[in-house]
């Protein structure tokens, strides 16, 4: 048994196909299937069922793949570590981010990273907090950004900054009316909020039930742009995060930003890995580079 045998196995599991698990594994079919074969006979066990229409592995064989995802893991740790040893800033780190954030913080921090770290290869996935959860747990991912809380005892972190949120409002509103507003000035008021699975709308209903108001019925935004669109429309009003009101991103003249006064809504964002990578000390120094953004940007004032 050796490492490649269980990488086939596991592309096998993952895509149910000798054919696209051959192409993934970069082999011919006829080499995986063999392969794949030796394998079931020095363990003597049945890990595939094999028919005309599809292919399954047995409940053996799904345990076994786990199992194999787990040491294969390993020792992509252990040649990590290996190259991070010989030179620590070069080689690759696979980076989660999730989608309220990630297009309005990577302007600021992506020039800083590559100035930084010139050899490293940042590999950006960009998705909903529990679909970075799983990459961190399953290995696909060497870090992520997320918010904060996050309860995993088996994740290290590194905090890196408070990011305001400011209230949208379409222009001419009521509300539109004052400089600064007090988060029980929201009491009773409708907001306009995100799908389920995106942190950005956890942490708004947070801020609704701090102030007495509610979601809007029959409304539920796919993506910060629209919920954006839909404010400038006059559909309602929402909370957006100051990064994503901040320079580089345009301005709108149907859209009114008021910051918050007193106890201002914010969210905490941090880095997150595996306590057991390999890629710790390295993804601390990452963190510090990450952070770099302005204050200016995670505060942004309330406008036009």
């Amino acid at each position: 048994m050796n490492l490649r045998d269980l990488r086939y196995l596991v592309a096998l599991a993952d895509l149910r196909h000798f054919g696209r698990a051959a192409e993934a594994c970069f082999v011919s079919q006829p080499t995986l299937s063999t392969q794949l074969k030796k394998l079931e006979e020095e363990l003597d066990v049945t890990l595939i069922e094999r028919s005309s229409r599809q292919v399954m592995l047995t409940d053996i064989g799904r345990e076994i793949a786990e199992r194999a995802r787990l040491v294969l893991r390993e020792a992509d740790q252990i040649r990590e570590l290996a190259k991070r040893t010989r030179d620590p800033e070069a080689g690759t780190v696979r980076l989660g981010v999730f989608p309220t954030l990630g297009p309005y913080l990577l302007p600021h921090v992506v020039p800083r990273v590559r100035q930084r770290f010139p050899q490293l290869t940042l590999l950006l996935t960009e998705d909903k907090t529990e679909a970075l959860l799983r990459g961190l747990r399953e290995g696909r991912l060497d870090a992520s950004v997320m918010a904060w809380p996050v309860h995993d005892a088996q994740l290290a972190h590194a905090d890196l900054f408070e990011e305001d949120f400011l209230l949208a409002l379409p222009i001419g509103h009521p509300l539109g009316k004052r400089k600064r507003i007090e988060v029980s000035a929201l009491s009773r008021s409708e907001l306009l909020l995100l799908e389920d699975g995106h942190c950005l709308r956890e942490q708004a209903l947070d801020v609704c039930q701090m102030a007495g108001a509610i979601e809007t019925r029959g409304f539920r935004a796919t993506s910060l742009e629209t919920l954006r669109a839909m404010v400038a429309a006059g559909v309602g009003i929402t909370l957006l995060p100051a990064l994503a009101v901040a320079p580089p991103v345009p301005t709108s003249e149907h859209l009114q930003l008021l910051r918050f006064s007193g106890d201002v809504p914010h969210r905490r964002i941090a880095l997150f890995w595996r306590r057991s990578s390999a890629l710790g000390p390295f993804l601390e120094r990452l963190a510090r580079e990450l952070a770099a953004v302005p204050k200016s940007a995670l505060t942004a004032r309330g406008g036009s």
